[in-house]
């Protein structure tokens, strides 16, 4: 009687455990079928899924093997999805610095939890090219900048040193897609205080060096006359 009732009960577990062994691959291969379907849904229901977005000018083709490779990524890791990139993304100042240029005084004055922290003296555009007023941000900066001549029909490139008109630093703050306008050094070092500039704002070499070190791209800057 005892052997009969192992015999079965082996029967059942020999029987139990090929059932399942059996269904195992199947349930591996139902779950990948639905996450692949998942991830599929989240790349389709995305904006712009076919582009990858750079900024808000320069967009580029993402081929479909990039896409199934991004697919085996996420399969494989089981990381979580990506977050589209947004459109429209604007860095912010975290630093409550704003720079605040007063044109009548040739002044920048460098503010902190609205603290003033420093004054530089500057050059600011003459007659007829006078610096725009108004609230803008820093958007792009470089040490020891080439300045292209746009004044001349060849497109003349300066490299750093003394006879660049930019000095040993950069701080754009206004553009109109075209030309720019910004912060720079000058070696012209009497042209400083001066109504004397195409409305850029003209620091000696020196205190653009500091400036530099102060800002970055997002800081505040307000102009006014």
């Amino acid at each position: 009687m005892m052997n009969q009732m192992y015999y079965q009960n082996a029967c059942k577990f020999c029987l139990t455990t090929s059932v399942i062994f059996l269904l195992l691959p199947l349930s591996a291969n139902a779950q990948t079928k639905l996450k692949e379907a998942e991830i599929n849904n989240y790349m389709i229901n995305q904006p712009n899924s076919n582009l990858l977005q750079i900024d808000d000018s320069v967009k580029k083709p993402i081929s479909q093997n990039y896409l199934e490779r991004i697919k085996m990524l996420i399969m494989r890791n089981q990381i979580e999805y990506p977050q589209p990139i947004l459109n429209n993304y604007k860095q912010k100042s975290e630093q409550n610095i704003y720079l605040l240029i007063i044109l009548k005084n040739r002044k920048v004055y460098v503010y902190k939890d609205n603290i003033l922290q420093a004054t530089y003296p500057v050059a600011i555009g003459k007659q007829g090219w006078e610096t725009p007023t108004g609230k803008f941000t820093v958007i792009n900066m470089v040490e020891n900048p080439d300045w292209e001549n746009p004044f001349n029909s060849s497109k003349e490139i300066i490299p750093p040193g003394l006879q660049n008109p930019l000095g040993e630093r950069w701080i754009g703050f206004w553009t109109d897609g075209k030309d720019e306008i910004g912060f720079h050094g000058t070696y012209k070092r009497d042209s400083v205080g001066k109504a004397i500039s195409h409305g850029c704002i003209r620091m000696y070499n020196e205190d653009v060096r500091k400036l530099y070190e102060i800002v970055k791209i997002g800081t505040p800057v307000i102009v006014i006359p």
